[in-house]
C-alpha cells in the first residue's frame, strides 16, 4: 500500500514516537493538522487506498492467531447449549494465545498503517479471548502477550485499547473487484464493491452491518465538500455568496437523506435477531458487560510507561467522525452534545475534548499502581458523544477541533442573516439530520430494543439494553434525535 502512496503524503512522511521528544522544526506527522487531517478528498474519513490485510513477518504470531480463532469459529461463552467440543477448542485457542512470545512493537512505531493493523488485530484477538472466556470466571485476566503490544500500540496511535469503529469499519474493507480506475476513486460507483477483511462471525449478517456504516462514510464524503465550499463562502459574506451557500445546504439535504437510506438498507443484509444473539455481543467492551467480569491487564507492570485503561466501551455508531463533522459544522453539536454525561478519560494531547470513563479495569495482582482517571476520586461527567471522540483516529479529532474553531461558523451566519431562503435551508438540513436520526431510533429499536424484550420473555428486563458505548441505547439515540430537531431555527 505505502508504495501506491504519494512520497509526501503524510502516511509516507517518518512519524515520531510519542513517548520520544521532536527535535524542533520536524514536521508533526502525528496529527498532521497543517496537512490534511487524514481526510481525503475521495474517501473522507475511510482510507484513501484498501487497509492493509496482514502485518510483516516478525508480526506473524498475531495474525496467526486472529486467523486460528475465526477459521476455527470459536464460539460466545454465553451461547446457549455450547457443546463440550466447542468449549474445549475455546480453550486450545486461549493456550496458544498464554503461549505466544511478548513482540516488541518498535519497528511498527514508523509506520501508522503498521500501527493501525496491529491495533485493528490484536484488539480482535482480546475480544475473542475475553468473550470465550467461561462465564463462570468472574475476572479475566488477559495474557501479557495481548497486554503489552496491545496497550503499547493504542498508547502510539492514542486510541483505547478495545476494538472500535475504526477497526470495524473504516480499516476493515477491501474491494470485491478492483474499481476501473487506480487513480480516481469514486465513492458512489464502489458503495456496493466492498467486503470485509474480518468479522467475529464469519455471517454475511455482520459484514452487512460493518459495510452499512462504511457506505454512509463513503456516501458523506460530499458532504464534506460542501462544508469547505460554504466555509469559503462565509467568509465573504455578500450577496452572492448567501445565494451559493443557501444552494450547497440544499445539496446537503440530499447527501444526509441518500445516507439515511443506506443507513434503512442494513435490514436487507444483516437480520435484527442474529445480529442481537451472535453478533453484538462480541463488540461489549468492559464498560459495556452487563455480567460485572473485570478485565485485568496481565504484565502491564513490565512497561512502566503504560497505565491502567479507562475507556474500555468497544465501537460504537457515536465514533462516526462523519455524524460529528454534520453536527459540528450545521452547529447543533451544542444541543447532542449535551446529554448522557458519563465520565471523564485521561488528557488526551490530539483531542480538545477530552473524553472517557473512569470505569471498569483493575490493576493485575502484583502490578505497580499509576493513578489514572480509575482511581481519582470524582472525576466530572461529560457527554457520551464528546467521550467517544477519543475513540477516534486522532487525526479526525483534530479535524473536528478544526472544524470547531471555524470564525464564521455556519449557524451564527444564519441566524444574524435576514434572508429567509438561507434560513429555510439551513433548517432543510437540520431537519435532514434529525430524520436521518429517526431512521438510526428505529434501527436500534429493530435491532437492540425488541430482541431484549424477547430475551426476557416480554418481562420487564433487569434495567435498559446498553448500547455497546455503555448507554441507555434506545434512549439515547432517541434523546439525541430530539435536541437535533431542537436545533431547527424556524422562521425570523
Amino acid at each position: 500500500m505505502l508504495n501506491t502512496l504519494p512520497p509526501n503524503h503524510f502516511l509516507n512522511l517518518p512519524r515520531p514516537d510519542v513517548f520520544v521528544p521532536t527535535l524542533a522544526g520536524t514536521p508533526d506527522t502525528s496529527t498532521l493538522a497543517a496537512h490534511d487531517f487524514d481526510v481525503d478528498t475521495r474517501t473522507g474519513f475511510m482510507p484513501p487506498q484498501p487497509p492493509l490485510t496482514r502485518l510483516p513477518s516478525a508480526w506473524e504470531p498475531w495474525e496467526a492467531a486472529l486467523e486460528d480463532a475465526i477459521q476455527s469459529k470459536l464460539q460466545l461463552a454465553d451461547k446457549p447449549d455450547l457443546s463440550d467440543e466447542e468449549k474445549a477448542e475455546s480453550e486450545r485457542w486461549r493456550n496458544h494465545v498464554r503461549e505466544m512470545p511478548i513482540l516488541p512493537i518498535t519497528e511498527l512505531k514508523s509506520s501508522e498503517v503498521l500501527l493501525r493493523r496491529a491495533h485493528h488485530v490484536l484488539s480482535h484477538v482480546m475480544h475473542f479471548y475475553v468473550h470465550t472466556t467461561p462465564m463462570s470466571v468472574r475476572d479475566i485476566h488477559i495474557p501479557p502477550p495481548i497486554t503489552l503490544p496491545l496497550l503499547q500500540v493504542s498508547a502510539q496511535l492514542q486510541l483505547p485499547p478495545v476494538v472500535t469503529y475504526s477497526d470495524d469499519v473504516l480499516y476493515n474493507w477491501a474491494f470485491k473487484t478492483p474499481p476501473s480506475s487506480k487513480l480516481l476513486f469514486a465513492p458512489k460507483q464502489e458503495l456496493h464493491n466492498l467486503r470485509c477483511l474480518t468479522r467475529f462471525t464469519g455471517t454475511r449478517d455482520e459484514e452487512e452491518f460493518y459495510l452499512s456504516s462504511a457506505r454512509i462514510e463513503l456516501r458523506g464524503v460530499e458532504a464534506l465538500s460542501i462544508m469547505r465550499s460554504v466555509m469559503d463562502e462565509a467568509f465573504v459574506g455578500d450577496a452572492i455568496a448567501i445565494r451559493r451557500i443557501t444552494t450547497y445546504l440544499k445539496a446537503l439535504v440530499h447527501v444526509i437523506r441518500d445516507m439515511q437510506t443506506l443507513l434503512a438498507d442494513v435490514r436487507k443484509g444483516c437480520d435484527p435477531q442474529v445480529f442481537y444473539d451472535v453478533i453484538r455481543p462480541w463488540f461489549k467492551g468492559a464498560d459495556s458487560d452487563t455480567t460485572g467480569r473485570k478485565w485485568h491487564f496481565d504484565g502491564i507492570e513490565l512497561d512502566p510507561t503504560l497505565e491502567e485503561p479507562t475507556e474500555l466501551s468497544g465501537p460504537s455508531a457515536g465514533q462516526s467522525s462523519m455524524i460529528h463533522a454534520l453536527d459540528v459544522f450545521l452547529g447543533v453539536d451544542r444541543v447532542t452534545h449535551t446529554n448522557f454525561a458519563t465520565g471523564r478519560p485521561k488528557n488526551d494531547s490530539a483531542s480538545s475534548s477530552t473524553t472517557g470513563d473512569s470505569s471498569t479495569s483493575e490493576t493485575p495482582a502484583g502490578a505497580s499502581t499509576t493513578l489514572t482517571f480509575s482511581s481519582a476520586p470524582g472525576p466530572p461527567k461529560v457527554p457520551f458523544l464528546t467521550r467517544m471522540q477519543s475513540y477516534m483516529p486522532r487525526h479526525h479529532r483534530a479535524f473536528l477541533r478544526h472544524l470547531q474553531a471555524n470564525p464564521r461558523p455556519l449557524r451564527r451566519l444564519v441566524e444574524q442573516s435576514s434572508d429567509a431562503a438561507l434560513r429555510e435551508a439551513y433548517d432543510a438540513a437540520v431537519t435532514a439530520l434529525k430524520e436521518f436520526r429517526d431512521e438510526h431510533v428505529r434501527i436500534v429499536a429493530l435491532y437492540i430494543l425488541i430482541p431484549s424484550r424477547k430475551a426476557s420473555g416480554a418481562q420487564p428486563a433487569e434495567g435498559a439494553p446498553k448500547g455497546t458505548g455503555g448507554t441507555d441505547a434506545f434512549q439515547f439515540v432517541k434523546g439525541v434525535r430530539d435536541q437535533t430537531a431542537s436545533a431547527l431555527l424556524g422562521r425570523k
